[in-house]
């Protein structure tokens, strides 16, 4: 059987490229992704008997107020809007809401790895089927699980964490057979973005049908319309251009000639050995691993626990909080759109190189949360600024679509589905702590004295990740990422990858002609 299939043209014609289409269903894909996973951090709100909850923990009703009255800020009142949600069915303490939503993450750090495995030597397009799949059945069983207690909640979460954590691995190593060089930022930014779009709408739809029609609705209503993602990504795209039929032969020549894998042969091809001793001593590597580490902290610290701190401290209600908490990662989505093509565009002027748009766009999520966390801790109740403040920190952070994230691919992109397991796993651990840490320090203490050592964590761990990252990011392709190829090469001539110069020459060459 061909290793590829002849090309017919794209099923939109010329409106969207075919590369694009993968661009866009990938990043509806994470938006359903990040959606299911951060509704529950709304539907919770409404789910939870918060009077029953702090009657069960000893704390008087009062003890907000007189614990905030210490030396800066009166207790937040609570908002005089309508719109409050009635006391839920559950009654769950505060550490244990925090493992609730931390075991995702036992079942993300499960399966990143075999997930990359796969992908980057089987198929990707299927990984990526598989995960949306998961947590679909996950969400839409979610209502039923949890009348059978807090373990049916757990047992979904860890459901939808093993189907989550393939996703970002399984990405990047479509991106890196579809993604010329110079388009890569775009690209990365437009499929990652799609997790603060996913936010946006989850949070948005989340908090309207828990207020409206109950808390169920969220899990029946969002999990039921994702079901149309499957029939897309199964008719609509495939592992590389070489097996797509839905591409112009114009367009499959362009990116294939970009990338050097023109005339590769796919099944002839021996499996990818991934040079372990080389990664693992590769300083490069270990500049994205801190970053994401780092990162990662705060960007679920703002994903997960922003309700909370919304609910908590500045005493809104659920359609209030699910407004104020979605609208920054609307803006979010829209800034990743606008400093990615800035910094495609420069990188093809030969004003920036790789390494450079990697720190700048990484520098931009570290830099200007980290001083908004450090605002924050001082504006006390101005419940206005305090959500300006957060819309500018998140915001930001879309940076981080362009930067470190889309790293793996330039440093190595034969594994960059396994660089990006082994950096989002040891990331992930901060998913887990960020709840529970959270959960034991306000435990009691709903307070913005509370919130505030959680902020100064946060800003620490940005400061590492600033020194780390800008001293030894690198947008280079390394000498190890051709390991497997070297046999290849000597029998053929002809390397499938070239330096980063080469490789966007070679691109500038194909467009220009």
């Amino acid at each position: 059987m061909a290793d590829s299939v002849p090309a017919r043209g794209n099923v939109l014609g010329s409106l969207i490229p075919a590369r694009y289409i993968l661009a866009i269903l990938g990043s509806i894909a994470m938006s359903i992704i990040y959606g299911l996973k951060v509704n529950l951090s709304v539907a919770m709100v409404a789910m939870l008997n918060h009077t029953a909850i702090r009657e069960s923990s000893g704390v008087p009703t009062v003890h907000i107020a007189i614990a905030q009255n210490i030396t800066t800020d009166d207790a937040c009142r609570e908002s005089s809007s309508s719109g409050a949600v009635e006391d839920g069915p559950f009654v769950w303490s505060e550490p244990l809401q925090g493992t609730i939503l931390s075991c995702y993450f036992w079942g993300y750090l499960v399966s990143q790895m075999p997930g990359a495995r796969i992908a980057e030597n089987f198929s990707a397009k299927w990984v990526m089927f598989f995960s949306v799949a998961i947590n679909i059945v996950c969400t839409l069983l979610t209502p039923i699980m949890s009348e059978l207690g807090y373990m049916g909640m757990i047992m979904m979460r860890i459901g939808e964490g093993i189907g989550g954590g393939v996703t970002f691995p399984a990405m990047h190593v479509m991106l890196a057979s579809w993604a010329p060089p110079n388009e890569r930022s775009m690209m990365s930014s437009i499929v990652y973005a799609g997790t603060s779009l996913g936010t946006v709408i989850s949070m948005l739809m989340a908090g309207i049908l828990a207020g409206n029609w109950g808390w169920e609705s969220v899990f029946y209503v969002m999990g039921g319309l994702s079901l149309i993602w499957t029939v897309l990504w199964v008719w609509l795209v495939q592992d590389t251009p070489n097996k797509q039929p839905l591409i112009s032969a114009e367009e499959r020549i362009l990116i294939t000639s970009s990338l050097g894998t023109a005339d590769s042969h796919e099944k002839t091809q021996p499996k990818k050995a991934v040079p372990w001793k080389k990664v693992i001593t590769s300083t490069p590597f270990y500049a994205i691993l801190v970053a994401h580490i780092c990162s990662n902290f705060g960007w679920y610290m703002l994903l997960i626990e922003l309700p909370f701190y919304m609910k908590q401290v500045l005493k809104f209600n659920i359609q209030e909080n699910a407004i104020a908490t979605a609208v920054p990662f609307l803006t979010m989505w829209v800034f990743s759109m606008v400093i990615s093509r800035t910094l495609d565009s420069l990188r093809q002027k030969g004003k920036i190189s790789t390494t450079v748009a990697r720190k700048i766009a990484t520098l931009f999520a570290s830099v200007v949360p980290m001083v908004c966390l450090l605002i924050l801790c001082y504006i006390g109740c101005q419940r206005f600024l305090a959500v300006i403040i957060m819309g500018i920190a998140i915001t930001s952070i879309g940076g981080m679509f362009c930067g470190f994230l889309s790293n793996h691919i330039d440093i190595a992109p034969n594994f960059a589905g396994t660089l990006m397991a082994l950096t989002n796993t040891a990331a992930t651990v901060g998913g887990i702590f960020v709840p529970i840490f959270v959960g034991r320090v306000t435990h009691g203490n709903q307070t913005i004295e509370a919130w505030r050592i959680i902020f100064f964590v946060t800003i620490a761990l940005y400061l590492i990740e600033i020194l780390a990252y800008t001293i030894f990011g690198s947008g280079d392709e390394q000498p190890w990422n051709k390991v497997s190829e070297i046999a290849e090469e000597c029998e053929e001539g002809t390397p499938l990858k070239g330096t980063e110069a080469e490789r966007e020459g070679r691109n500038s060459y194909t467009v220009n002609k």
